[in-house]
């Protein structure tokens, strides 16, 4: 099942559980400590062939945007998963590198957008650091966070932040979900080996 799949089901549970669609803002939560990575963790496989065979894992495709006190804050996110049903949990990792993910922190809150096969130069803009991502990008608010909604997405969950664990050169990011909906049809769009792809 893949991330619209997902989000249609999850909308499907919510519903019937009548879980609420909005939420009152959230405070942030403090971001983690950050430790140096010991010799003894460090990879024991050259990180250009780890970059290869995992590139073998065909993923969906998101943005993760915010309404970030200093303006819309979004980046590209292949690594994007559901986590729990009940709670609601999804999660993300995010380079500790990334410019963006502070500002999202800050917010507190965020969206996932899912993006649709015709939507690969929407995903080029959101990939690249520094510049108005948001230049010409049309979107309205998600319901809870505000978090810029991207137009003709596949799915979006509007999450509130409920954890965030390190790992490695990364950060793992939980969240727990508000409001959530999903297009009626579509195909998704893919990322395979450095490329972007549809269903055949």
């Amino acid at each position: 099942m893949g991330h619209a799949g997902m989000a249609a089901t999850a909308v499907r549970y919510l519903r019937s559980v009548g879980a609420p669609t909005t939420a009152e803002p959230v405070t942030a939560l403090p971001r983690p400590r950050l430790r140096a990575v010991g010799d003894d963790e460090r990879c024991p496989v050259d990180p250009g062939e780890f970059r290869a065979v995992l590139g073998h894992f065909a993923s969906g495709v998101t943005v993760v945007t915010a309404a970030a006190p200093d303006g819309p804050a979004g980046f590209a996110c292949q690594s994007f998963s559901s986590l729990s049903l009940d709670p609601p949990l999804v999660a993300f990792m995010v380079a500790r590198t990334s410019t963006t993910w502070p500002r999202i922190a800050a917010a507190g809150a965020f969206c996932v957008n899912v993006l649709g096969a015709e939507q690969a130069d929407l995903c080029r803009s959101f990939a690249v650091s520094g510049g108005d991502k948001f230049a010409g990008v049309r979107f309205d608010r998600a319901p809870a966070s505000g978090a810029p909604r991207l137009t003709g997405t596949r799915a979006w969950i509007d999450c509130a932040v409920h954890a965030v664990h390190t790992g490695g050169d990364h950060l793992i990011v939980v969240g727990r979900v508000d409001a959530l909906g999903a297009a009626e049809d579509g195909a998704p769009l893919l990322f395979h080996r450095g490329r972007f792809g549809t269903f055949t």
